[in-house]
């Protein structure tokens, strides 16, 4: 099965008017609703009820915004990689996340993102924003303390955020797009298909 087929088969109980509103709303999500209508071809009301909908069923789980993150006083994003030992336990694990969710609570951890995955030999990733290197190898020593013992390896890619030579910055406008033109094509596929 191709990644369109798959994707289109997990997202089968959206309809393309709601996958359209997600990606413009994913794009600029201080527009109105009656904006919104226009821009997908349904009326206000209906933008407003497929709204709820998504909300209460947790399709749309917040409304954001994306900063300039080198104005608001961040120098560097670390992309960061953990490996457990071999046999750690979970409640170990377990014990971590909850020494995380203290030191968050405590200090604030700066971060995007933390998850659990597979590849590259490791087992988890986080990405994080750090106001200059000092205060990057602060939080690395913390987390890795965290661990207490039970990381075999933790690795990280700095990013400069000031580098003038980024290829896409962080985003949502992007991944809005793919999701539209993903559409398209499954669209399109499902039409070759049937005259065929």
């Amino acid at each position: 099965m191709d990644g369109y087929a798959l994707n289109e088969k997990k997202r089968a109980g959206l309809k393309d008017t709601e996958v359209r509103l997600i990606a413009e709303l994913m794009k600029n999500s201080r527009r109105s609703d009656r904006e919104l209508a226009k821009i997908i071809g349904v009326s206000q009301p209906t933008v407003s009820r497929m709204i709820k909908k998504m909300e209460k069923e947790g399709t749309i789980k917040e409304y954001s915004m994306v900063p300039d993150f080198g104005r608001i006083g961040f120098g560097l994003m670390s992309v960061n990689f953990v490996k457990y030992k071999a046999g750690t336990p979970a409640s170990d694990i377990a014990k971590m996340r909850k020494t995380a969710r203290q030191l968050e609570s405590e200090r604030g951890l700066p971060y995007l993102l933390v998850m659990k995955g597979i590849g590259m030999g490791y087992d988890s990733a986080f990405i994080m924003f750090h106001k200059d290197y000092s205060s990057y190898a602060t939080l690395r020593r913390m987390m890795i303390g965290a661990g207490e013992g039970d990381v075999e390896h933790f690795e990280s890619f700095l990013i400069d955020i000031s580098d003038k030579e980024h290829f896409q910055p962080l985003t949502l406008s992007a991944l809005a797009g793919y999701l539209l033109l993903e559409k398209k094509r499954a669209q399109r596929n499902r039409e070759m298909n049937a005259s065929a």
